[in-house]
């Protein structure tokens, strides 16, 4: 059965899609048949996958507010079973778009369930905020994966982010769960990171992924060549990090 994830945490900088990113990597390298949703305007994890996006015709903006079929959108990437709905900076206004659509909370879900067939792994890579985008993103998952960085102000806004997955889940999304939390930018040399990496686990207990992503100088050069970690350095620890995390992924 398909599984709709949603990466989302409105806090900018967390490495929410270096996380979208090679996690649908590792889920495709495992076998897994993988569809990635770029939902962010400013569409790094499109252009970090090598899409031109000055050249598309067919967005997630056009399947949200034109009602484009999602098939149309999707394009193949030189990953081997990882395919991408890809965005573009027109999404901005796309909320304002939106507000007098009919159901505009449920117009994500509605796109999501004509390809969901097609898929074992989609993935929504939220935008670094919580405004209707990510509203939709949270109606169409099944559960939601919250990266959080090892850095000074990490859990300030998750509590706001759970707050908004309770609305959501009381009002729009009974099913939708927490799968678990990503503690990213992680340096084993910083206390502070340790302290953070600490701090986490003993709020949130069991929902805190074993797998944690450490800061890694090919995981940020990987996007500016268009290619996942798994392709351009695949021995690095940054690449075995994410394969490690589909693994647990694919457990829950």
């Amino acid at each position: 059965m398909t599984k709709i994830i949603a990466l989302a945490n409105q806090k900018g900088g967390v490495g929410k899609t270096t996380t979208a990113i090679n996690l649908s990597a590792a889920l495709a390298a495992d076998g897994k048949r993988v569809l990635l949703v770029d939902c962010d305007p400013q569409a790094n994890a499109s252009s970090g996958l090598g899409v031109d996006i000055r050249e598309l015709e067919g967005t997630i903006y056009e399947c949200l507010v034109n009602g484009i079929n999602p098939r149309e959108a999707v394009i193949k990437t030189d990953v081997e079973r990882l395919d991408l709905i890809p965005s573009h900076i027109d999404l901005v206004g796309a909320e304002i778009e939106m507000l007098n659509l009919p159901d505009r909370e449920q117009l994500l879900k509605r796109v999501l369930q004509q390809v969901r067939s097609d898929y074992d792994y989609i993935l929504i890579d939220c935008s670094p905020s919580l405004g209707l985008i990510t509203v939709n993103a949270l109606t169409a998952a099944d559960s939601v994966i919250i990266p959080v960085q090892c850095e000074f102000f990490a859990l300030e806004g998750i509590a706001k982010l759970l707050n908004t997955i309770k609305i959501i889940k009381s009002q729009l999304n009974p099913a939708l769960s927490i799968m678990g939390f990503v503690l990213t930018m992680y340096d084993n040399r910083l206390k502070l990171s340790n302290q953070v990496l600490e701090e986490v686990k003993r709020h949130f207990g069991d929902l805190v992924f074993h797998s944690v992503i450490a800061r890694n100088v090919r995981l940020s050069e990987a996007p500016s060549h268009g290619q996942t970690i798994l392709d351009y350095e695949p021995k690095s620890k940054g690449a075995m990090a994410y394969r490690a995390l589909a693994k647990e992924v694919m457990k829950r």
